[in-house]
């Protein structure tokens, strides 16, 4: 028996298939305007490749932006449940998790044993998630793997960018560049932007060691630099980052069966 977990995001759809607690799949997709259809996809061609069928999933949870609209699951679960099961399975004693999605933002506190204490959220703003380096990274014409690597270059001098706004912060970042500003410096002060909001954020919770830091973002190098400088604490990173969400959603499933 296998369990499926989906976690149609933003801008991303993920999947993760179980089997005896252990990862056996992984498969993430674009989420488009039909996130839904993206996830069904992705679970029945993680299913053919692995060799299983529908018949042998135990139970499939979805979560995320679109988990309603997912026909195949059998339950649905809360970001912030699957994000936190998750995180707990991937770091040992993980007690906050710091989650940058495309869109949103989330800090999540944890007891001793994993359980969510409180959670903070930035869904109202593009500032400190996922889209807002995509447009910084565009204005200085990098991919986004690119930016993250020269912004480690720029970590001991980061240009400030006071910008809240995106599109203000945007018209800052072209002026810096028009006035011979480093681009690594820049790109440093774009990362420590993101970490300072979403430092923010968490402030309001309370922060304990270990923190994992979760979600498409945390692939980004640079901001995880930038966290640690704006928190003073290790922030750290595991391969399955990003699939916390659909790894706690699995999880989840086979908890209950």
């Amino acid at each position: 028996m296998i369990f499926a977990g989906i976690d149609v995001g933003s801008t991303t759809v993920k999947v993760v298939l179980l089997e005896q607690e252990h990862v056996i799949k992984k498969a993430l997709g674009r989420a488009g305007f039909k996130g839904h259809e993206v996830a069904e996809a992705l679970l029945n061609r993680s299913l053919l490749e692995t060799g299983y069928g529908k018949s042998n999933i135990g139970m499939c949870i979805a979560t995320g932006y679109g988990r309603a609209r997912v026909r195949v699951a059998d339950k649905v679960v809360t970001e912030i449940t699957c994000h936190a099961r998750g995180a707990w399975a991937l770091l040992q004693g993980c007690r906050f998790v710091i989650d940058i999605g495309g869109q949103d933002s989330k800090a999540i506190a944890l007891d001793q044993n994993g359980r969510v204490i409180d959670f903070a959220m930035n869904d109202k703003c593009a500032a400190g998630t996922g889209r807002f380096l995509e447009v910084m990274a565009k204005a200085l014409d990098f991919d986004l793997d690119s930016f993250s690597n020269i912004a480690l270059t720029g970590m001991k001098n980061p240009v400030p960018i006071s910008s809240i706004c995106t599109v203000f912060a945007e018209s800052e970042v072209i002026g810096q560049v028009n006035s011979g500003a480093p681009i690594e410096e820049i790109s440093a002060g774009i990362c420590m932007s993101v970490a300072s909001r979403v430092a923010g954020m968490a402030g309001r919770l309370p922060i304990e060691e270990p923190i994992l830091f979760t979600g498409g973002v945390s692939i980004n190098e640079g901001v995880r630099k930038a966290l640690e400088k704006r928190l003073g604490m290790k922030i750290n990173f595991h391969e399955l980052s990003q699939y916390a969400g659909a790894l706690g959603a699995a999880l989840i499933g086979a908890d209950q069966r």
